[in-house]
């Protein structure tokens, strides 16, 4: 089935990676909507894909609150018709070492991070599920699948979006719905990596321009190169993948 006039639903899609993938799927013939917490950014960045020649709309949020989550998956319904895939993208960073982390911090990143993946996924799939189709992905990281010192916190939230895939994907595999994640390496360009340069200076990490010299490929990823990704995963010749957590990494990363 093709994608034309299907709807897709971006959470965190004002800015960033979550930008680039709802114009990549605007492109690929999306209808898109816009979930994010910052209703101005969220309103241009519609403006912008709606010059695609897609139709869009904006949904204004917390994922990690439930009620907001089903609220956000609600409109994007009402505005565009059923929702055909997620894309759980709203993420946050928090660096530093696990043995004086804090709480709050750590409470926060779970909340924003796997909570509101959960949510967003129990909002939709009920109506998939009904009418048998559908697909998710979701945005992971490659520390998901590698605990590096400073990251663990996030680690452990990118982790668990990992599993939640892997498990979602055999539950609802025979609703004819597929789940997958996505996981990015060093990713320019982006508020998150902002995060991460300055907290990062903190604990004596190298700056990103340095780590590129680690990369196979010889640079960082570009939001784009996830946006690619994500419209695979999304499309007819990814339809017997699901489960999966593909690295988007140059090759840092290969397992």
């Amino acid at each position: 089935m093709g994608s034309d006039g299907q709807v897709a639903v971006v959470t965190g899609g004002a800015v960033g990676i979550g930008y680039a993938i709802g114009r990549r799927l605007a492109n690929a013939g999306y209808d898109i909507a816009i979930a994010d917490r910052d209703e101005m950014q969220a309103r241009q960045a519609a403006r912008e894909i709606r010059g695609l020649g897609r139709r869009t709309t904006v949904v204004v949020g917390d994922v990690g609150d439930r009620a907001q989550a089903f609220g956000m998956m609600q409109a994007a319904a009402r505005d565009l018709g059923e929702v055909d895939l997620l894309v759980n993208n709203a993420g946050i960073a928090g660096l530093g070492p696990l043995v004086s982390f804090p709480e709050a911090d750590w409470r926060e990143l779970f909340r924003v991070n796997v909570d509101g993946v959960f949510f967003c996924c129990q909002a939709v799939l009920t109506p998939m599920m009904a009418r048998r189709r559908g697909n998710i992905v979701n945005i992971s990281s490659w520390n998901g699948k590698l605990g590096a010192p400073n990251f663990g916190a996030y680690s452990a939230t990118k982790a668990a979006v990992i599993s939640l895939t892997q498990a979602l994907a055999r539950e609802v595999a025979s609703h004819g719905i597929r789940v997958n994640a996505v996981c990015p390496g060093i990713v320019s360009g982006t508020p998150m990596r902002k995060v991460v340069e300055r907290q990062g200076q903190a604990f004596g990490l190298p700056p990103s321009a340095e780590r590129a010299k680690t990369i196979p490929l010889g640079r960082l990823a570009t939001p784009e190169d996830i946006a690619n990704m994500v419209v695979f995963l999304a499309s007819d010749e990814a339809a017997y993948m699901t489960g999966q957590a593909v690295n988007v990494t140059g090759g840092l990363w290969l397992h």
